[in-house]
Parts: C-alpha cells; structure tokens; sequence
C-alpha cells in the first residue's frame, strides 16, 4: 500500500467538517498501520494538524485514534506511546473549556491515554479486548494480588469510557431528532468503539470479581462490590439510552444489561451470567450513507421582517375625486397648495427620516454589542492560555523539587558506598579515594547549584511574561470601560435628539389646530355677512365636513405615528438595558479576573517563598552534612592547609556581606527572591566546605591548636544552623542575625592566619643568592648533561654496529633534543622571573621580593632542584642503556620524571605572572616542547626496545602431554609469583609517594609552623 494514499486517507478522515468520519478513510488507516507493521505515518501526518486550535479537528482525530488502537497493528500502542505526553497537555488545554467540543476533547484525550497505559501495563490484552477465559486466566498469572491490581485497572478503564458517554450525551438536546444531524452524528459516531470496549470491560469485570471473592474474603472487597454496582447502573442506562437512537439501529446491536447486578457472595450466581455480545450488522450502510436532516429543517430559525413602512401623502389621503369634485374652489379658481398641506408632507418625511436614524442606530448598537462580545471571548482564551502558562510553571516546580529530591538520594547513595569502600580497602588508598570522592561530589553539587538557578531564573522570567499578560489584560478592561461608558453617552444623546423632535411635532400640531380654529371662525362670519351666498356657503359646509373629515384623518395618521415613536422609544429603553446589563456582565467578569489575578498572586509570593525555604533547608543540610563529616573517623586521615583555610573564611566572609544586602533588598521587594536563593545556597556551601577545611587543618597542628580551632569549626556550624533557622520563618526573617556567624568566622580566620607558615629561616639576600645559585645549578646540570650524551654518542659510533648502533643513535638523539628544550625551558623561566621581579618589587631589592613572597620562591628553588637532578638520573641511565647494562624501563621513568619537574617549574613560575605577557607564552611553548620531546624519547626506547629483545619461537610439537602439563604449572607459579611481587611494589610506590608527601611538607615550612605555635 502507498503511504502517500494512507496519509491522503488520514487528512481525508480528519478534518474540520462537523460531520462522521467516513468509514472507507477509517478503514484504509487501519490498514496502513498493518502494511507498515505501526504507526509512523500516521504520527507523522497528525503532528502536522493544528489539533489545539480546532476542536471538531482535534474530536475526529480522538475517533480515527481510538480505532487505531482498537483495530489497527499491535505496534501502534507502543508507537503512540512516545506521544503521550503531547496528549497529556492537549487534554489539560481542551478541559479549560467548560462546554461543546473542547470538554469532549479533554475527556476523549483521557481515554485514550488510559486505553494506552493499560495495554502497555498488560500486554497480553489486544487492542480490541477480545480474550478467551483462559487467557484472562494467564494474564493474572494464578497471583490473586495481580487479579485484585487487574480489576482496579479496569474499573478505572470503564470509568473514563463512561465519562465520555456521559458526556457526550449531556452536550445533546435530546429533545429533538439528533441522531440524524450531521452535527449529532459528528458527536456519536466514537461511541461505537466505546460500546464495544464498554462491554467486554463489563464481562471481565463480573469473572474477576467472582476469582476475587473465592480467593479473598467479602469484607476486603466491599470496595470493589460499591464501585461495581455504581457502574453497573450508569452503563445500563446508558445502553438502554443508545439503543433508542435511530443513529445506533443500523449500526449496531446495543446488549440489554439484567435488571440487577451479579451476587459475588454466591458463587453459584457466576453460572447465570450472560456475557454481553455487541452485534455489529455485516450488511451495514455507512453513516455518510444515512438521510441527513439538517438542522434548520426542524427547527424554523428565519425571523419575520417588520411590515414596511407605508408612505402615504396627501393625494393618498384625500384620492383623486378632489380633480372631479364640482365643488372645489381651489381647481376652478387656479389656487395653489395650502400650507397645511406642505406641513403634513414635511411631517411626513421628518418620521420616515427619524425611522432611517432609528435603524442606522439599532445596527450600530448590534455592531457595539457583538464587538464586545468577540473582545470578551478573546480575553476568555488569553486567560485560559495563562493559566495553561501557570500549571505548566507548576509542574516545572514539582519536576525541580523531584530532581532535587533525586540528588538528595544520590548523596546518600555515594555516602553509604563511601563507607563500604572504606571497610574493605587498606588505610591509605581508602584515604586517598574518599578525598577524590569529596572533590567529586562538591563538584556534582556545584554543578547542581548551577542548574537550580538557571531553571530559577526560567521559572523568573515567566512570572514577569505572566504579569506583563496581567498588565495587558487590566489595560483591555479599562478600554471596554471607556467604550461602554461612550456607548451609554451615545445612546442618551440620541433618546434626548429624538424626544426633542416629538415635542417639536407636537407643537406644529397644536399650531395646526389653531389655524382650523380660524378658519372656522372665518367661515362663520362669512356666512353672516352675505344671505345672498347661500350656495357658496353650502359648499362651504360641505368643505368643511371635507376638512374636518381629513383632520380625523390626519389625527388618527399622528395618533398611529405616535403609537411607532412609543414603540421606538420602548425598544430603545430595552436595549439600553440590555446594554446595561451586558456592561455589567462585563464588569463581572472583569472583577472575576482580577480576582484570579490576586489568587495567581499569592501563589507566586507562595512559590518565592517555598523555593527560599528550599534553598534554606538545602544548606542546612549542606551544613550539617560538614559538621556529621567532622565526626567520621574516615576524616580523620584528610589534612588541608591553614593558606587554603584562610582563602575559604575570606570567602565566606564576603558571601555573607552578600547575604545581608540580599535579604535587605528582600525584605524592601519580596519579589527579587532569585538573589536570595543564590547567595543562601551559595553561603551553605562556602561555610560547609570552611567546617571540613578547618576540621583537616587541625588534624596537621599541635593537640592544643587542634581543640581550639575543632570547637571554633563546630561553633561556626552552629551559628550558621541559628541563623538559617531563623530565616526559615517569614515572621522571624527581618530579625535573622548575622553577627555571631561573622565573628565565628573571623575566629577561624584568625587561628589561620597563626598556622601559616613562616618559611625558610633564611636571611633576604640568603635566600634571593638560593635562588640565582638554584637556577644556574640547574643550567650546568643541563649543559653537563647535554655534553654527555654528545660523548656518548660518539663512543657508541665508535664500537656498535649493526642494529644497536641504530638503536643507541636514534636514543642519545631523542635525549639530547630533549636537553635542548629543557634548556630553553629554563631561559624562558628566568626570564618571566625577571619580568615579574620587575613589575611587582616596586622601590624594594629583588632581594627583598624574593624573602617577601618566600612560598613562591621557595617553590621556584624546588622546581629548579628537580629539574636539574633528573637531567642527571637520565644520562646515567642512557649511559647504562647504551653499554648494555641498563634497562629501557628506567630510562622511560627518568623521562617521565623530567616531564613532572619541568612541569612543576612552569607552574612555579606562572603564578605572579600576567595572563597576556608574551614571554609567559613563551614558557608555556617551551612546556609543550619539553612534554612532546619525552614522548619522543619514550617512543624511541620502547621502538629500541622491541627491535633488541628477541621474542623466543614457542614450539611445543615435541612434548609429550605430561611435559606441557609440567610447563603450564610452572608457567602458573611464574605468573603466580610475578603478580605477588607486582602487589608488593605497588604498596612501596604508595609507601613512597606518602613519604614523599611529608618530606615536602617539611621542605615548605610546616614543621616550622608547628614549632612556631607550640
């Protein structure tokens, strides 16, 4: 099968039309999934979906899934399974809508990832839940604490498929015809697969309830009988509900569940249980098949139009007879219009005016009101995505405290590995591991520290995008405000407009009046006047009766315009109270936000505050980590020195000032908590590693010393642990005293300062001789050497031929380019010396530099010491090589030697050194010289080595069996005796190496600084 088809067929099935998933691009799915033994096509076209913003989109693809799953490759759970946690977080998104598709979504995603788990948990059960009782037996695997576990699974499984039962039917209108609705179909067509996965559910639930209750007795399983029969009622009245749809008769044959439940406490009951059995039609139409009602057949939602507004002027009111009338003076005289005439027109055009404004005014208050309405649905998301934003913030918290809780089990693990190491290897590697291990760990914890405040610091950044958000909405909302406010104003202004003109209207009618009035009365008086115009004022009454007759008219014309304008007037009052009523929707849910707002507020003070007690309680636990060390008898063997105790109170010292200005600016703005975090863990660990330094250096001073600076370390601890204390409760944070922890602190800066030492009991221009006389030592040392191997060189071309004259060359070559670049080693050396000699004496000698910084010089003179007598060591054992009496090994060791000392020298010589001076390069280029040179000499001993040494031809073709029996005892007591030996010289290197170790100490003035103490 193409995969193009397949992925054509899985757009075809999910998309965003409100309609069933069609069971052809179903069903081609499935077999996609089988041709190509999973799911990665399918995953690979839905990753492509916009599944989070269209939930008709993400509901079809929750249906064609759940088909997957039931129907398609075994392999497509395992596949889905790397999806899981997207699922997870589209469910949490969809459920912060609390109607239509997205609740449905939420729920359906549940289910899923439900379905996925149980599978994964219980393999032996396949994706549709079809199972023999005899592999339902195996699945327990004969354990009643598998059945128990089985059947809680299971309950949980048929829960989620009733919540999606359940709602998918309240989201209906189960009043109407819905089953045969596209829209209706949309939402019932899943609940297919939930029928047929309900039902087994069902089955497997009652057999294992009654293997539970023959093993187990009734009382522990009166839970599970509680649970049972609560499912037990929803799914039949949700069965009896399906099958009374018309969606479901075609499609499916829906069991009928018994009136009551099963008895579990009788076992015979088991035998009258009927296995529920889904008939699905074979001969079945599709649902895209079935005759489609849409909605707007039932339901009738056209709303009649108003009655059109009838224009009526004057020849409409009066008729055309007034042409023909014999008695319309105005025609036979060729009079014009009366003014009364003119007016009811103009009247006339002003209402059909005001009704134009009237409407322009309803449409644009419709216009207002939906605007509003998409505003408010925009704020809804925006909030719904921060408080997604929030959960997601949360949830990085918890996985922090989960890692943090990992390192804490971590530590514990080292330690209790520690001990166990410590009781079964010797004294001194024992010792010099758990000082490895130490290191190791304070490493692990530095780096640790370091990532906690990089994810701190995330965790800051996205409260400040979040209350930007807040500061965003709070500007929208006083918007709305100020637009609903001008709304209102409009609206008045208009009713005010429209009032006015009505009142006009009514005085140009009691004008009309007046003016009849006055023509009555001039018809009265013509009619007195003139006896003799009896005709003419019989026409007159008949005009009259004329005139009154269209002045009723003209009344009952106003009275009905009058009667519009009340019902204008009405309709207005109504949708200014609608308008008012919808503002004071809005300014609901405006004070429901930004009471969300305060709860999402006094979280994050909750959270700075809970990270500050973790940050707290870490260094407590630094601290007493340090003090419970002081006690271990495995720390007695570990040492420092009072120098590097004295840097690490500097330190601490500085962190505590800090310390102190962190919590002041706390204290002034609780929001800037992360500088707090920081410098408490930091300070935890500062103090930690001055109690174990301080607890090392008293183990090298006298007993007296050793007490005093002991009690001062345990102090120092306990103030810290005081202080830590205090700033652990919110009420006692402003009061936290720092005083007594500085001066424990500066005590044991104090009795550092005592213990260092005083060095070389040498006079100034002693010592600055030492140096010159060490390093010119160190030159004829190398110069001598050099000159040696030249000697060496020619006697051996003089006597060796052969093979080992080519050996011996290529040797004494290696040496002496090897000498050559000790030798500017050294020049390089003297001269950095000399530059910073000269850049950091000031007004004083180079003599007086030199005793000034006596540890440094006193190391330049060992450094120099080393080099020079190794230059030594290694001719001898070239001369020795080169005669045959020597061995490669020693002249290997004496390269490696010289390598550490020049090393040493370097070293020794960088460390008043600026970083950018070039002849600081020049030494270090002149290191790498030395190191690449004593590979070279390594490489021709052992290539000279390999050429000489003859490898006898092992030919065992003539011995008998006892004979190669004999030789492989022998052969076994060889290695048996070399690996004794080798044992034994590797406890005399450790042996020397520590004794190596005290003789340097005594070089660099330690014994002297006992001695100066006691």
């Amino acid at each position: 099968m193409d995969l193009s088809k397949i992925a054509v067929s899985i757009n075809k099935a999910i998309n965003t039309q409100e309609v069933a998933v069609k069971e052809k691009h179903a069903r081609t799915c499935i077999l996609g999934t089988h041709h190509e033994k999973g799911a990665h096509t399918f995953w690979a076209a839905v990753n492509r979906l916009p599944l989070s913003s269209n939930a008709v989109l993400c509901w079809k693809f929750c249906h064609v899934f759940h088909k997957l799953l039931r129907d398609g490759h075994p392999n497509v759970i395992k596949d889905s399974m790397r999806n899981k946690a997207d699922l997870t977080d589209m469910s949490r998104m969809w459920g912060h809508l609390s109607e239509g598709y997205g609740k449905l979504c939420s729920i359906y995603l549940k289910l899923l990832i439900t379905k996925m788990e149980f599978h994964i948990k219980n393999p032996r059960f396949p994706g549709n839940l079809q199972m023999s009782n005899r592999q339902l037996d195996e699945a327990g695997e004969n354990d009643v604490n598998n059945f128990f576990q089985l059947t809680v699974e299971m309950f949980d499984y048929l829960e989620c498929e009733l919540n999606l039962f359940l709602g998918v039917f309240s989201s209906l209108d189960m009043s109407r015809s819905v089953s045969v609705t596209a829209a209706g179909q949309c939402r019932l067509a899943p609940l297919i697969q939930v029928i047929l996965d309900s039902s087994h559910l069902y089955d497997y639930t009652v057999k294992l309830l009654f293997k539970l209750h023959s093993c187990l007795p009734a009382d522990t399983l009166q839970g599970h009988r509680d649970r049972f029969q609560e499912q037990f009622k929803k799914l039949k009245s949700l069965f009896y509900r399906s099958s009374n749809l018309q969606y479901f008769k075609r499609l499916i044959q829906i069991p009928q569940l018994p009136e009551n439940p099963p008895n579990f406490l009788r076992a015979s009951a088991l035998s009258e249980h009927i296995s529920p059995v889904v008939v699905i039609p074979a001969e079945s139409s599709s649902p895209e098949s079935e005759h489609v009602v849409e909605t707007e057949d039932l339901v009738d939602t056209d709303v009649p139009a108003l009655p059109a507004a009838v224009e009526t002027t004057f020849d409409d009111l009066f008729g055309t007879s007034a042409a023909i009338d014999p008695f319309n003076f105005n025609s036979q005289n060729g009079m014009r219009k009366d003014d009364k005439d003119r007016l009811i027109e103009q009247l006339t055009r002003e209402i059909e005016a005001l009704k134009e404004e009237l409407e322009s005014f309803r449409l644009e208050s419709g216009r207002l009101c939906q605007a509003l309405r998409g505003r408010v649905s925009e704020l809804e998301a925006e909030l719904a995505e921060q408080s997604h934003l929030r959960l997601q913030a949360a949830g990085e918290s918890e996985f922090l405290k989960a890692e943090l809780e990992d390192l804490r089990r971590v530590r514990e693990d080292t330690e209790k590995e520690q001990r166990s190491l410590t009781e079964i290897e010797k004294k001194a590697q024992a010792n010099e591991q758990r000082y490895t291990k130490l290191k190791e760990k304070y490493t692990e914890l530095v780096q640790s520290h370091a990532d906690l405040l990089r994810k701190n610091a995330e965790v800051t950044r996205q409260m400040t995008v979040a209350r930007a958000a807040q500061d965003e909405v709070e500007e929208v909302r006083r918007e709305m405000q100020e637009k609903v406010k001008s709304a209102q104003e409009v609206a008045e202004r208009q009713e005010r407009d429209q009032l006015h003109q009505l009142q006009e209207l009514q005085r140009e009618l009691v004008s009309n009046r007046v003016e009849l009035e006055s023509l009555k009365t001039t018809m009265a008086s013509s009619q007195q006047s003139s006896e003799v115009l009896s005709t003419q004022l019989v026409a007159l009454e008949t005009e009259k009766a004329e005139l009154v007759q269209s002045l009723s008219k003209v009344e009952a014309e106003l009275a009905v315009r009058g009667e519009e304008l009340e019902r204008v007037q009405s309709s207005l009052a109504t949708e200014r109270e609608s308008g008012v009523k919808m503002a004071e929707a809005l300014q609901n849910q405006l004070n429901e936000k930004e009471s969300r707002e305060q709860a999402l507020e006094s979280q994050l003070v909750a959270a700075r505050w809970s990270s500050l007690q973790g940050a707290v309680e870490e260094a407590e636990k630094i601290i007493q980590d340090s003090l419970a060390q002081i006690d271990d008898p495995a720390h007695i063997s570990c040492t420092s020195s009072a120098d590097y105790l004295a840097s690490r109170c500097q330190a601490s010292l500085d962190c505590m000032e800090r310390l102190h200005s962190a919590g002041e600016a706390f204290l002034a703005d609780n929001t800037g908590v992360s500088d707090l975090v920081r410098v408490v863990t930091q300070c935890g660990h500062l103090v930690g590693d001055t109690i174990v330094q301080g607890s090392a250096t008293s183990h090298m001073v006298p007993v007296e010393q050793a007490d005093a600076l002991s009690e001062s370390v345990k102090a120092c601890g306990a103030e810290a642990l005081a202080l830590l204390g205090q700033m652990k409760q919110q009420d006692s944070l402003a009061a936290a005293d720092d005083s007594k922890l500085r001066a424990a602190l500066e005590a044991i800066l104090a009795t550092a300062e005592k213990l260092r030492p005083r060095g070389l009991e040498l006079q100034q221009g002693e010592l600055g001789d030492l140096v010159e006389q060490e390093m010119a030592a160190t030159s004829a040392a190398v110069e001598s050497a050099a000159a040696r191997i030249e000697e060496m060189l020619n006697k051996s071309r003089a006597v060796d031929t052969g093979i080992k004259m080519e050996v011996n060359e290529r040797i004494l070559a290696s040496c002496t380019e090897l000498m050559q670049t000790i030798k500017e080693l050294i020049l390089s050396s003297k001269d950095l010396q000399r530059d910073i000699v000269e850049g950091g004496r000031g007004a004083a000698s180079m003599k007086e530099f030199y005793a000034k910084n006596s540890r440094w010089t006193e190391g330049l003179i060992s450094a120099s010491k080393a080099v020079g007598w190794g230059a030594t060591v290694m001719v001898d054992a070239a001369d020795l090589v080169v005669q045959g009496k020597g061995k490669f090994e020693e002249l290997m060791v004496c390269s490696h030697e010289i390598a550490a000392s020049t090393a040493q020298l370097v070293a020794a010589s960088k460390v008043k050194a600026d970083k950018d001076s070039a002849k600081l390069h020049r030494l270090q280029h002149a290191s790498r010289g030395v190191t690449q040179a004593t590979a070279a000499v390594v490489a021709s001993t052992k290539s000279g080595k390999s050429q000489i040494e003859e490898t006898d031809t092992m030919d065992f073709s003539s011995m008998t069996l006892t004979q190669i029996k004999r030789q492989e005892m022998d052969a076994q007591v060889m290695v048996l005796e070399l690996e004794t030996r080798l044992q034994k010289e590797r406890e005399r290197l450790g042996e020397l190496r520590k004794k190596h170790y005290e003789l340097a100490g005594v070089a660099e003035g330690w014994d002297e600084g006992e001695e100066g103490t006691g």
